[in-house]
């Protein structure tokens, strides 16, 4: 049996109760080294088997899962955030699927959430946006057509993008080809949540020199859109005592 398991952005903490739980109590572990907290690994047990995926191939790291299989044993797969977002998952399933190996998934709290989180935003606001856009810039990997930067820049939504901190220049362009003002609110969140976590507000106009000037081109996520501000946004229908709800009546 093999769990997918999301490590969280960062913080040793930060993992779920059932994600630890799995760790704990795994045969083999393979984690992805260039990403993950290492911290993590002191909850494996003294006789886990643990892999650096960041020095292997698919290939590579589903022999181990499937001879870790073969044997008895149980696998956790140990990825960044949560592997639904940029985890490379898919094509592990698919390799397990045609050897009859069975897995499961244990969701993990993604960048952009821990980057929220230290800087006390909510990406939907009333009146502001309420929408979060979770893209990325295209470099090696391509996005599709529909997908280009401008055109998601375009919709003014909250926007958390990952995997672009070394292309500031070109992300800066394309953000504000699509429609943001120069002056929209932005943030780089360097490492969301681990202990060197560094935190710059700035704007669409000044992520590239914001960028350069800190000495950020890695490990990094940019948010964007006018609820970094926090301000001139509507009160939540849900809490307005003139609001009705299933729970209680209105005053109005």
């Amino acid at each position: 049996m093999v769990s997918f398991v999301g490590a969280g952005p960062g913080a040793e903490d930060l993992i779920t109760v059932r994600g630890k739980k799995l760790i704990e109590e795994a045969d083999v572990i393979i984690y992805a080294g260039s990403l993950v907290n290492p911290a993590l690994l002191k909850y494996a047990k003294k006789s886990a088997a643990i892999y650096d995926s960041a020095v292997m191939t698919l290939e590579e790291v589903t022999d181990i899962m499937i001879k870790a299989d073969s044997e008895g044993k149980s696998i956790v797969r140990l990825h960044t955030g949560d592997q639904s977002i940029y985890g490379a998952v898919r094509e592990q399933m698919d390799i397990l699927d045609k050897n009859g190996i069975e897995y499961s998934s244990c969701p993990g709290v993604s960048a952009c959430f821990g980057a929220a989180a230290s800087l006390d935003l909510e990406y939907t606001l009333p009146g502001v946006s309420q929408s979060l856009i979770i893209t990325r810039m295209e470099g090696r990997t391509p996005v599709p057509e529909n997908e280009k930067m401008e055109l998601m820049a375009s919709h003014g939504a909250s926007m958390a993008i990952y995997l672009s901190s070394g292309l500031m220049e070109e992300l800066q362009d394309k953000l504000l080809k699509g429609g943001y003002d120069k002056d929209t609110p932005a943030a780089i969140v360097y490492k969301a949540t681990w202990p060197e976590e560094k935190r710059f507000i700035c704007t669409v106009g000044t992520l590239a020199v914001t960028a350069s000037d800190n000495g950020i081109s890695k490990t990094a996520i940019v948010l964007v859109g006018d609820a970094i501000a926090h301000a001139d946004y509507d009160r939540s229908k849900l809490y307005d005592p003139g609001f009705t709800t299933g729970y209680r009546i209105g005053n109005s």
